[in-house]
Order: structure tokens, then sequence, then C-alpha cells
């Protein structure tokens, strides 16, 4: 089995008809790096037709070997399937658990955030980063305004209550060093959309060298948001303050 240098997690829930061009545009840009890479499919216990469509994708992936001309790098692909419904982040960490690659990153595959950010990335931790956070950015217009006050308002709860300085936590676009993130993984508790918090928080309690790359966040308008924003919101508050009682006193970072 060839080596693995990079490893890209696809949490899969309800993805939709445009699941497998997404998949397709992340392929076209991991073909351009020099690495050897995989893909991670985790199935979330979809109830529409994602199931079917990862299995198509694996299969095209394995037939074609998605090897570039002239060249001795290639992709393979795996997938995880859930039996019951367990949440993005609980999917996020079974992947970087089952990857291979030296570096394990994932992104949300409805690609509001462009795949060709992901030899940044890749670059950044390759350049001595443990950790590399996307920072969004939105369009100018009305309809990302209350997106951008969610944001901004939970980022200064983050910094002033966890003292953690990451201005977007709750991106979907986080690259690791895998060696230094398995151990901190270990201790992430929260299985949904808390879980992009709690690894930023643990990560910076721990000491990780962590770089922040500005994202450009596009909102789709074929995709229903399942974003609520004031019941979401107090949710992330609640959960602040009872992640907040694990806080070390000082920390490496601190």
């Amino acid at each position: 089995m060839a080596r693995v240098d990079l490893s890209i997690i696809i949490a899969c829930y309800n993805e939709g008809i445009t699941f497998r061009q997404s998949v397709e545009k992340i392929i076209n840009v991991l073909k351009t790096l020099k690495k050897n890479w995989e893909i991670i499919f985790v199935e979330d216990k979809s109830l529409d037709e994602t199931a079917q469509t990862v299995k198509k994708l694996i299969d095209s992936i394995k037939n074609s070997r998605l090897r570039l001309v002239n060249s001795d790098f290639g992709g393979q692909a795996q997938v995880i399937f859930h039996k019951k419904n367990m949440g993005r982040g609980k999917s996020v960490s079974d992947g970087i658990k089952s990857s291979r690659g030296s570096i394990c990153g994932y992104l949300d595959v409805d690609l509001e955030v462009s795949a060709d950010y992901i030899p940044l990335f890749v670059n950044e931790v390759d350049k001595g980063f443990d950790m590399v956070v996307g920072k969004r950015f939105y369009e100018s217009n009305f309809k990302a305004i209350t997106r951008v006050a969610a944001s901004k308002i939970y980022a200064f709860v983050v910094r002033n209550f966890l003292k953690v300085p990451i201005e977007d936590t709750e991106a979907g676009y986080k690259f690791f060093k895998r060696s230094k993130i398995m151990p901190i993984l270990s201790r992430v508790r929260d299985k949904h959309w808390f879980w992009d918090t709690e690894i930023c928080a643990r990560s910076f309690w721990m000491g990780l060298k962590i770089s922040q790359i500005p994202v450009f966040f596009v909102r789709r308008s074929d995709k229903k948001s399942t974003v609520r924003l004031l019941p979401d919101t107090l949710a992330y508050l609640t959960k602040i303050i009872k992640f907040r009682r694990e806080m070390p006193r000082t920390s490496v970072n601190g």
C-alpha cells in the first residue's frame, strides 16, 4: 500500500444532488499537489441518497487510481459508514483517527469555502504549523449581515471567556499535523457543531502552533441553511459556559 502524505476527511450527511460535483472539485485540486493523498468519507447515516453516492465515488476513485500523466503521485479513498447519526464532530474525529497521512484536514463539502484553498493550508503545515484554521470573510450584501454579526459576537465570546485568540473557531476548514492533533483529539468530548470550538481551544491551551488563513465564504443559493440564529447562538453560549470550567488556569500559550 502506497504511502499517504495527505488525508482529507469529508463528513457526509444528506448532501443532496451537488455532492458528487463538489467531491470532483476537491479531487481536481488534490491532483495538483505533489503528494500522495487519500479521501476519507464518513457517512453519518444520511436520509437521502448520499450513502449510495459515496459508494459510487469510492469505486470510481479506486478504478481510475487518479494518477496524473508523468507523475508519481496519486489518490486513494475509503469510507466509514455510521450505523446511526452521530454528529458532524464525531464524523470528523472518526475520519482523522482512520487517516494515514502526516497531514490531515477537513472542509465542508458544500464548498461554500472553495477547495482551491487546500494547497495553502497544506503549505502552512509543511512550513511548521501544527494546526491551520480558516478565517471566513463574507460577501458584502444584506443577507450576510446576520451571519457576520453572529460570527463576530461568537468570536468575541470565545476570545474573552476561553482566552482563545482564534477569530473563527467554527469555520469548517481546518488542517492538522496528525501527530500533534491525535493526543488532543482523545480529549474532545463534543460530537456535534461545538466540536470545532473545542478542538481549537484545547489545541491552543496545549501549545500547538496555530495559523489562520482568510477564506472567502460564498453562500450557496441552492442550499437551505440549517443554522437557527437565536436558538443555535444560545446553545453555543451555554456550551461555552460549561466548557469554560475545563480551561486551565495557565496554558502553554497563555
